[in-house]
């Protein structure tokens, strides 16, 4: 399919810039990472009319108040969605894993039709994988080679889309949530989910085991979760919290506490919580195990020691890139190994804790970059329309033309405390707004490449 010239936007008016993502709600992670990049956008174009498709559009309107128009896309007739495509100056992709298969052609749908009417198209840090049926990787292949730039958030996403058969530049950067800020976790908030005051706390998150490990039993995967929370418990005299990141996490979350011995310690957090105040809930913890990518981002944000439990290869790039313990072949009957790997990763944090700031703070970094890559197209768009580019002498975030982007907004705290970069002294400037092995979930290369299921 042959796309139309770029149109730029008419002289002196504002962009419309629209987000295409996994948004609606369903996800923690999902609503975390469109937060952030509407701040992005919001920062580096405050009259840009921002336009969100959302799979909920009621739940967007209400929780992202940043935007200014919500489009539902599924279940309504596409010539309303296909309209405001028209319309529209730029399309962000992403971020977020979205180019899997089943739904990588239904995102890349809407792609291909907005550069059909010589919209930009840019993808904000995608996640990609796995990718191994014929109408996926054709829409990948295509799409993404006229995209005007195509960043991705881990290596293994590239991997994947290389494998596919794209052939353009991919830039590698990070996950844009790891410039969320925080909101206030109160005591009261606390004492409503009877998490005790005062306590040694151990996050937990769990969810199903994905793709990856479809042939793992269900009862033996639960039964090596509770073994861990179990340990934990009695090693660390702690309180387990676990933190379902969606709803299917709080019936895996409910059969793991039943097979504990010592249910009586364990806690499912039961509200609806924003992505802030689920980041500033980690300031209340001690050490965190757990699947979700983004819940093990926010604790490494938070400067918790981090377990992570990698049934999918965006989980094992992201433990490889923070220096985190990347178990790979422990299986229910090898559980010995990954209690000593919890024993280990306790006991030598007092150690790593510069490290684990640094790293973070080079991942921020990253984030920061992609902000700035899409606002350096934002920029050459304003060019080619003859309007002025406005100045940019520091934060993508900011709005008010100096500062460095921090003012007002709070840190994530935790262990690391200090060793963690505020968004403002990142590259680029982003202040935003607002593997087991075979036999329990995947190797890595099947967690990768071969993928595992999809929690953004």
């Amino acid at each position: 399919m042959t796309t139309s010239p770029h149109r730029p936007p008419g002289p002196g008016a504002a962009p419309r810039i629209g987000l295409l993502g996994s948004y609606g709600g369903y996800n923690i992670g999902d609503e975390a990472i469109l937060q952030c990049v509407l701040g992005c956008l919001r920062g580096h174009r405050p009259e840009a009319r921002l336009i969100v498709f959302s799979r909920d559009a009621e739940h967007t309107r209400a929780h992202q108040p940043v935007a200014d128009e919500v489009v539902p896309w599924e279940g309504v007739p596409q010539k309303q969605v296909a309209d405001v495509l028209a319309g529209l100056d730029l399309l962000v992709l992403g971020g977020g894993g979205i180019l899997y298969d089943g739904e990588a052609r239904r995102y890349l749908k809407l792609v291909r039709a907005a550069q059909t009417h010589g919209v930009r198209t840019f993808a904000y840090a995608v996640g990609a994988g796995p990718l191994h049926e014929s109408d996926d990787r054709e829409a990948v292949r295509t799409v993404l080679a006229d995209m005007d730039e195509v960043v991705v958030r881990d290596q293994e996403s590239r991997l994947v889309l290389e494998e596919v058969g794209v052939e353009r530049d991919l830039v590698v950067t990070a996950d844009p949530a790891l410039l969320l800020p925080p909101e206030p976790f109160t005591a009261e908030m606390m004492r409503q989910e009877g998490v005790p005051a005062h306590a040694r706390l151990v996050g937990m998150s769990v969810r199903e085991p994905g793709r990856a490990a479809e042939k793992l039993d269900e009862g033996d995967y639960h039964a090596l979760l509770a073994d861990v929370a179990d340990f934990l418990v009695r090693r660390l005299d702690a309180h387990v919290v676990f933190m379902p990141m969606e709803r299917h996490d709080v019936r895996h979350a409910h059969a793991v506490l039943s097979r504990m011995t010592a249910p009586d310690r364990g806690r499912i957090l039961h509200s609806a919580y924003t992505p802030g105040q689920v980041l500033g809930l980690m300031s209340h913890l001690d050490l965190v195990v757990g699947m979700r990518l983004h819940f093990l981002i926010f604790a490494a944000v938070s400067g918790l020691p981090v377990l992570p439990l990698p049934y999918a290869g965006k989980v094992f790039d992201f433990a490889r890139r923070l220096g985190a313990p990347a178990l790979v072949g422990v299986a229910r009957e090898q559980v010995g190994l990954l209690l000593a790997e919890v024993d280990r990763l306790w006991d030598e944090f007092p150690q790593r804790r510069v490290d684990l700031g640094t790293r973070v703070r080079e991942l921020r970094e990253l984030a920061a970059e992609t902000c700035a890559r899409c606002g350096a197209l934002l920029d050459d768009m304003d060019r080619r329309a003859g309007r002025p580019v406005p100045p940019r002498t520091g934060s993508a975030g900011r709005e008010d033309g100096d500062g460095d982007g921090s003012e007002g907004r709070a840190e994530p705290s935790g262990p690391a405390g200090d060793t963690v970069a505020s968004a403002g002294e990142t590259a680029g400037g982003a202040a935003v707004a607002g593997s087991y092995g075979p036999e329990l979930l995947g190797t890595a290369a099947e967690g990768g490449a071969a993928g595992g299921g999809r929690d953004v």
